[in-house]
């Protein structure tokens, strides 16, 4: 907040829209739904529409974010192995 990000309050064990979560995790919506019927997220129907657990989102959302960083970690072994810079031609 103080840097000027907006946020968002969700209450614990409260459930959303396929939408909702998408705005979550920042996402298109129908990313989100390829992600569900991947069974990457659990969800509920009810009727036609499907529900989630603001915890499965964000459950989803930290090892989303620790599979990212562990990627990123990982860049600077993966660069040196491969040579680094080519040098450059003249």
């Amino acid at each position: 907040m103080a840097r000027g990000a907006s946020i968002t309050v969700v209450p614990v064990g409260r459930e959303v829209t396929t939408q909702q979560a998408a705005n979550l995790l920042n996402v298109s919506r129908q990313y989100l739904v390829r992600l569900l019927e991947e069974g990457r997220i659990p969800y509920r129907r009810t009727g036609k529409h499907r529900r989630l657990r603001t915890e499965d989102v964000w459950a989803f959302e930290a090892a989303r974010d620790n599979h990212r960083r562990a990627g990123l970690r990982e860049l600077p072994r993966m660069f040196e192995e491969f040579g680094g810079y080519a040098p450059e031609l003249k």
